[in-house]
């Protein structure tokens, strides 16, 4: 950086240290403040440029691709890299450069919220005081807020991360996903831990193919500070074992008995059990043998709780301190039971990808139901190329699939079921499939077709509590909808 705009850019940090403010959205431009143009403006720049002007930026911080226009009023600087530079920014102003917390984040297509959970419990249970940022929500002891993201924005991120510090959080864990990872939304922070759980198919659409999802994923390892972080990655998923043969000093989990690739440490483990009660694991790490006996239900879910032990490992604990995982119950909207008092066993999840189907509709199957029920959509305005994937896993593990909305978003909920449609053409013989484009409708159609013994699975929305149709989250629970679903079945209220 040329001597004049380095003597520039250490004025603005310096500025920004003492409190001016930093504003992505050139209409929340107050006088002046910074406007930091971010890459995704594109061929808007020129108008966000002139209405934060208008506004009274004193600073406007852009890429070296866009031409400033001249200003009387304002300082303008070229940066080669915005995101980043809005990472330093965030840091200085917020001083999370300066925090003690450890901050441990987890990133993979599938299982991030649920090892955020787990981990939040490992690590209270260690004494931590514990803040979690994930889809559910914001939380630390005291607080709560509605998760807007998976992974908040960079300025937002670091506000966060400087209110968890006034109240006296130690340990941050965090989902991360990809498009934060690949937009640095999470530039200026400083990673303690971070793991990979698997890599399946979801966000095509932005990433173009696996391998830039990949990529942009392993920017959490090798992109970001701090190159002596503890890392783990699961060695039974194909791309977390690349990821250890690409980082000898990874530590690998598994429960396949996979062999580390590059001399990397492995957790190993053995599900000695998985029925409907739960499963049990027996583990190995370094010499040291332990057990562990949870109620969460599934493979899926024990390969969960092998990332979290992984996880635990590299932050210090010892096995005697696994055990505090075994109460854990589940995450809202993960394999979620639906309380009722007509003996139905009727389960939300989030799952809303191929792989994620196939994970919760096999760990119901091990439960050994007479027949499994599902109901399921996708989500409009994101990867098509899944949607008959979706379908094709439905299909091959359920005796009812009935097809329905999720959210929709700005396409017509016919093209999209439309699109699902040819994964369900090659079921099984005995596959009853139904489409029913209202959610609710459908919910009463499959509850109404239940018989004892049977499971019934709503998938795709799992916590949330809305369904976007266009620009607009109307309230919708899928908890909720069930329980009125049951009640309207059983005549117990009017439709």
């Amino acid at each position: 950086m040329p001597a004049a705009r380095k003597a520039r850019w250490n004025e603005l940090l310096t500025l920004v240290g003492r409190g001016l403010m930093v504003r992505t959205d050139s209409r929340e431009v107050c006088p002046g403040e910074v406007f930091a143009l971010m890459p995704a403006a594109g061929d808007k720049s020129a108008d966000f440029l002139a209405q934060a002007l208008a506004k009274g930026a004193g600073w406007v911080v852009a890429g070296p691709e866009v031409l400033l226009p001249h200003s009387e009023t304002a300082k303008l600087m070229t940066v080669a890299d915005v995101p980043d530079a809005l990472g330093q920014l965030a840091a200085k102003h917020f001083r999370t450069h300066k925090q003690a917390m450890q901050v441990v984040a987890v990133t993979g297509t599938n299982g991030k919220t649920t090892i955020t959970y787990l981990l939040e419990g490992l690590l209270t249970a260690a004494g931590r005081k514990v803040g979690v940022l994930g889809t559910v929500s914001y939380r630390w002891p005291g607080t709560s807020i509605e998760a807007s993201l998976t992974t908040p924005g960079c300025w937002r991120l670091h506000e966060l991360f400087a209110q968890m510090s006034a109240d006296a959080v130690d340990t941050v864990v965090m989902e991360t996903s990809s498009h934060a990872l690949h937009q640095k939304r999470v530039a200026g922070l400083e990673f303690d831990a971070c793991a990979l759980i698997n890599l399946t198919q979801d966000h095509l659409d932005y990433h173009g193919d696996f391998e830039e999802y990949y990529q942009a994923k392993k920017l959490l390892f090798a992109g970001y500070p701090r190159a002596d972080k503890f890392k783990a990655a699961n060695a039974d998923d194909a791309y977390g074992l690349r990821l250890l043969s690409e980082l000898p000093d990874a530590v690998g989990f598994t429960l396949a008995n996979t062999a580390a690739p590059a001399g990397n440490r492995m957790l190993k483990g053995v599900m000695t059990s998985c029925t409907g009660k739960g499963v049990s694991l027996r583990m190995e790490f370094e010499g040291k043998c332990w057990t562990l006996d949870s109620g969460l239900v599934g493979a899926h879910n024990a390969s969960n709780l092998m990332a979290a032990q992984a996880v635990g490992l590299g932050l210090g604990l010892g096995p005697a301190d696994m055990q505090a995982l075994a109460p854990f119950t589940g995450v809202p909207g993960r394999l979620e039971r639906v309380q009722n008092d007509k003996g139905l066993d009727i389960f939300v999840d989030y799952a809303h990808t191929p792989d994620a189907l196939i994970n919760v509709l096999s760990a119901l199957r091990a439960l050994d139901f007479s027949r499994v029920l599902t109901v399921f959509g996708c989500g409009g305005n994101r990867d098509r190329t899944k949607r008959p994937l979706m379908g094709q896993a439905v299909a091959g593990l359920s005796d009812v699939a009935v097809l329905t909305s999720d959210n929709p978003r700005h396409e017509d909920p016919l093209a999209i079921m439309a699109d699902v449609r040819p994964g369900l053409q090659n079921g099984p013989a005995g596959l009853t499939v139904i489409e029913e484009p209202d959610r609710y409708k459908a919910l009463c159609q499959a509850i109404a077709l239940m018989r004892p013994g049977d499971a019934l699975l709503v998938a795709g929305k799992g916590h949330e509590s809305y369904q976007q149709i266009g620009d607009v989250k109307h309230p919708f629970s899928d908890v909720e909808a069930v329980g009125r679903a049951i009640r309207e079945v059983h005549g117990e209220v009017r439709p």
